[in-house]
């Protein structure tokens, strides 16, 4: 029992291993992980252009990242380019219809372009997603109790 123990350790430092040599290529087709990882921080300091910029990297390199779709749609929404915002969003569902930011922001994106059906139908989406519920339900639904009580 213990040498199988030892070998199943054994057997996932291998494997770890060999993931992470696997994810450091420094092929020119993958994404920089800094242009994703510095969108995301441009985002969280409210620097949409910076981000718009940065993402635009990611998926120009790796054009199925949904979480770059989504956050894409996220900072053009921000900075109230709805179009570039749903197209975004769009290809972020495209590639993964499940996708519980895109889903949100998108319903988000609907509220604040007075369109409360089609957010409630990404609402009904992520109840479908979330089986024990989710930040992103929660929240899309307190935006459109918040819409509705305006």
């Amino acid at each position: 029992m213990l040498i199988k123990y030892v070998m199943a350790v054994v057997m996932s430092f291998v494997l770890v291993s060999a993931v992470m040599a696997a994810g450091s290529s420094s092929s020119s087709t993958q994404p920089r992980a800094d242009n994703y990882e510095n969108g995301v921080k441009a985002v969280n300091s409210a620097n949409y252009k910076k981000a718009i910029k940065l993402f635009n990297k990611v998926v120009a390199a790796k054009p199925t990242n949904a979480d770059a779709w989504n956050y894409l749609g996220f900072s053009n929404r921000k900075l109230k380019k709805f179009d570039l915002a749903l197209s975004a969003y769009q290809k972020a569902l495209a590639i993964d219809p499940n996708h519980r930011g895109a889903n949100e922001y998108l319903g988000e994106l609907y509220l604040q372009t007075d369109n409360l059906e089609k957010a409630r139908e990404r609402l009904k989406k992520l109840d479908d997603i979330c089986y024990f519920g989710c930040d992103e339900f929660d929240d899309l639904k307190a935006a459109i109790i918040a819409y509705e009580n305006q």
